[in-house]
């Protein structure tokens, strides 16, 4: 039976995407079966898979709205033992389809419940924010990984975001733990980027991983060709960085 993990932060531009399509393509190479779940109206995991979500008339919203079966909706990917449920635009509406219904946080858990012994892992892509969508995630999985961007002001916020985490902890999903907190974009020359990483490992310790993912220009080049870093510069830095990630997520795992 599949564990699930939701990529989350309600910051933008942390590596929430290029964590989700990365770890996943990482995780397919290395013989395990990866359900990528796009959670995001913006579809980026999905057009990162090399999909023109623009002619995608079977998504994670219409699965949700219960007009198609998820089986019916997941596509395979170019990546190695990788399917993926799209997205796009058309989630954006999901709050106020959901508005009268009950249970509407645990309508993606109920989801991926039904097909969760098909696949080894799930991740789930979540927008930056924590509304409905974030919250489905979150209910819906096993653990959470936080991208933590080694910029200034990288802490503020999250503050936020772990309130809701205990929230839902404590009144939708006992069994949600932090896997651990991500350090990316970490920029060597500056001590800035280094003063980031000691503050959140005072913080987080034990719960930040050991691998730091670097700027780096392969990381952000690969999604405009459809393609994770593995396939599309497997010896970058940024691919044997996500390499070295994908191995501590199995051991934290």
């Amino acid at each position: 039976m599949a564990s699930i993990v939701c990529i989350a932060n309600q910051k933008g531009g942390v590596g929430k995407t290029t964590t989700a399509l990365n770890l996943s393509a990482f995780l397919g190479k290395k013989n395990k079966k990866i359900l990528l779940v796009d959670m995001d109206p913006q579809g980026n995991a999905s057009s990162g898979m090399g999909f023109d979500i623009h002619k995608l008339d079977r998504t994670i919203y219409e699965v949700l709205l219960e007009e198609y079966s998820s089986l019916e909706c997941i596509l395979p990917t170019k990546e190695e033992n990788v399917w993926i449920l799209p997205s796009n635009v058309n989630l954006a509406g999901l709050e106020v389809d959901l508005l009268e219904k009950e249970n509407k946080n645990e309508q993606l858990k109920q989801i991926l419940n039904k097909i969760r012994n098909q696949y080894d892992y799930i991740i789930i892509d979540s927008p930056p924010n924590l509304g409905i969508l974030t919250l489905n995630g979150l209910c819906a999985s096993d653990g959470v990984i936080i991208p933590l961007q080694t910029e200034y002001y990288a802490l503020e916020g999250i503050t936020q975001l772990m309130k809701v985490i205990h929230r839902v902890q404590k009144t939708l999903n006992p069994s949600l733990v932090l896997v651990g907190v991500l350090l990316t974009m970490y920029d060597s020359r500056t001590s800035l980027s280094k003063m980031v990483v000691d503050d959140v490992k005072k913080h987080f310790k034990e719960k930040v991983f050991d691998s730091i993912i670097p700027r780096n220009v392969k990381l952000s080049e690969a999604p405009s060709f459809g393609k994770s870093i593995a396939l599309y510069a497997p010896d970058s830095a940024g691919a044997i960085a996500y390499e070295k990630v994908a191995e501590e997520f199995l051991n934290r795992i």
